[in-house]
């Protein structure tokens, strides 16, 4: 399995080293910095390429053309759940002065980097001049906000703490429904593994990191698993080594790591595997239709419950978009952060991408099914940032959380992983 993700490892390396070589990673021609028309292209740089993530960027895309005729948008999206290859090839971007005009960031944490680096230019302009301290909500704007000023546009909430499943499996392995604890999830995981069924299925190595945060949090609870990301959090307590023997329990019912999250979550939809720990983008995945997703049935040929331990809670993360400073087209990097942050663009991007809406005053009847409830769960939980997907911590932390994880999988060395962690909070918590 480690020779499995450190091939990966290198493969994403050569990757990134391909993609700066050639100037970016999107789809269609390369912008051209010649004049005429390739000064109205507007360069919008994410790492949405899957079915779901891909089909609700689209529909943004179709929006900001009809509202800006004089502009070409060019979709310079790099594939990888996560954005890990993306953020990689953004930072050489940044570092030879060619941003895009815009790109994707997780609001929180991982835009700290960016800001620090002078990298951003504030949108205080904008939240003003379209109202937006009104429309989203305050604890996103605080988030996304450093000493007053806002520096990224929030399209939507994605939770990242659920569980989807099988019902089909579960109940062949006499499994009445989803397990609301992580000892009945152990236990039902043993059940589905003598069944010949695979109990839970993982992708590449960021989402056994994603599924880390889950299992931190259904062990130590809201209160204590926030308390890790402040200065002086003890990493080192013997609630977190029960949290962390529990993940390692958890990790040895996983199954094969597939390339990305897609195909793990496939292999639930296909009834293959029993489980699977993932953020709510799957919805979009499972639910949308082929030619997008996988036109799956819910309730039937998949299901949903908050991860084990974490019911009450939503562990939550926030897809957002950045006004670089030095890019080519200011003016149409303006113009797309208003298709992001208006009602239009992100009621026609949400339901697809599998999220809701950063804004209140979205229309809610277009959110049924899974992101009803997502809805009705946001207004009333208690709240925890993701760790994976840049709340909770900065890009250097991070990256230490995904070595020290990344070693675990091959050594299974629970007081290795936990010193790790903890050195790595010491290290970067502010």
């Amino acid at each position: 399995m480690r020779r499995r993700w450190t091939a990966t490892v290198a493969i994403t390396l050569a990757s990134v080293l391909t993609l700066a070589a050639c100037g970016g990673g999107g789809k269609g021609a390369q912008p051209s910095s010649g004049g005429g028309d390739a000064k109205k292209q507007v360069e919008v740089f994410s790492w949405w390429t899957g079915p779901g993530e891909a089909d609700g960027l689209k529909a943004m895309r179709q929006i900001f053309e009809q509202k800006n005729p004089s502009y070409t948008f060019f979709d310079a999206a790099v594939a990888g759940g996560s954005g890990d290859k993306a953020k990689a090839l953004l930072q050489s971007k940044l570092q030879a002065d060619t941003p895009p005009d815009t790109f994707q960031g997780h609001a929180g944490a991982e835009l700290q980097g960016y800001i620090k680096a002078g990298d951003l230019e504030d949108l205080n302009f904008l939240y003003d001049e379209l109202k937006l301290r009104d429309v989203f909500p305050a604890q996103l704007v605080d988030q996304i906000s450093v000493q007053g000023k806002v520096y990224s546009v929030p399209v939507n909430i994605h939770r990242s703490n659920v569980l989807w499943f099988n019902p089909s499996v579960l109940k062949e392995a006499g499994i009445a429904g989803a397990p609301r604890t992580l000892e009945e999830f152990v236990a039902d995981l043993g059940k589905v593994k003598a069944k010949g069924k695979i109990p839970l299925s993982i992708g590449s190595e960021w989402t056994v990191t994603h599924l880390l945060e889950s299992v931190l949090l259904g062990s130590l609870g809201t209160d204590a698993y926030n308390a890790l990301f402040k200065p002086g959090a003890d990493w080192s307590s013997p609630q977190v080594t029960k949290a962390l023997e529990t993940f390692k329990t958890v990790m040895s019912y996983a199954g094969d790591p597939q390339d990305d999250w897609q195909p793990a979550a496939k292999q639930v939809a296909d009834g293959e595997a029993a489980f699977n720990i993932m953020g709510d983008w799957a919805y979009g995945y499972f639910h949308n239709p082929p030619d997008g997703g996988l036109g799956k049935t819910s309730k039937t040929d998949f299901d949903w419950a908050p991860s084990p331990g974490t019911e009450g809670t939503y562990l939550w993360l926030s897809d957002s978009f950045t006004l670089p400073k030095g890019a080519k087209n200011r003016d149409g990097a303006v113009a797309w952060l208003k298709v992001a942050a208006g009602k239009e663009g992100q009621d026609a991007f949400n339901p697809k991408k599998g999220s809701i809406p950063a804004r209140k005053d979205a229309d809610q009847s277009l959110y049924t099914d899974y992101l009803a409830d997502a809805l009705k769960d946001w207004s009333s939980d208690k709240l925890a940032g993701s760790i994976q997907h840049g709340v909770s911590v900065n890009q250097p932390w991070l990256a230490a959380i995904t070595e020290a994880v990344g070693l675990f999988i091959g050594s299974k060395d629970v007081a290795a992983l936990q010193k790790a962690l903890a050195d790595a909070a010491k290290a970067n918590a502010q």
